[in-house]
């Protein structure tokens, strides 16, 4: 897992947005007050919110989206195929690698922190406080639980 600190990030993004001012035909832009908020799919714990931002998680392409999390909200050791890309947007995400829940072992990434949690890594995460997420991936978006008996279509 990387973490890039988010005293570089604000950086970053300044410098990118100093570099242009205006969006082109090319460019899509989603602003936070008009996003359609549904529930998460079944593959996660149930109490997550879900919007896409870009693209279709279901697809063979680069898609993002933003889970809304509750305060407690847990997501169990898990790995997807891809790369995932993570952007804490509001709240405080707790983010750890491993196959053992343990948030003693997590960092907490408040807002602009960002984690790449890698492709077939296993990892865990819980929100403190009502938390926005931010993932950016390729798709297909699939997640593949540690323990089997964690997946929410197991009965939890």
């Amino acid at each position: 897992m990387r973490f890039i600190p988010s005293a570089a990030l604000v950086l970053a993004f300044a410098a990118a947005a100093a570099c242009s001012d205006t969006l082109t035909a090319n460019d899509t832009a989603a602003p936070g007050p008009t996003l359609n908020w549904g529930p998460a799919p079944a593959i996660f714990p149930a109490g997550a919110q879900m919007a896409v931002m870009q693209g279709d998680p279901s697809g063979n392409a680069l898609f993002t989206i933003r889970l809304k999390l509750p305060d407690g909200y847990k997501i169990p050791p898990h790995t997807h195929p891809t790369d995932e890309n993570v952007t804490v947007v509001s709240g405080a995400f707790r983010v750890g690698m491993g196959t053992t829940f343990d948030l003693a072992t997590a960092s907490k990434l408040d807002a602009g922190g960002f984690v790449v949690a890698p492709a077939n890594g296993a990892h865990f995460a819980a929100a403190q406080g009502e938390t926005i997420v931010q993932v950016h991936a390729m798709g297909p978006f699939a997640m593949t639980y540690v323990n089997p008996a964690d997946a929410p279509s197991a009965g939890k």
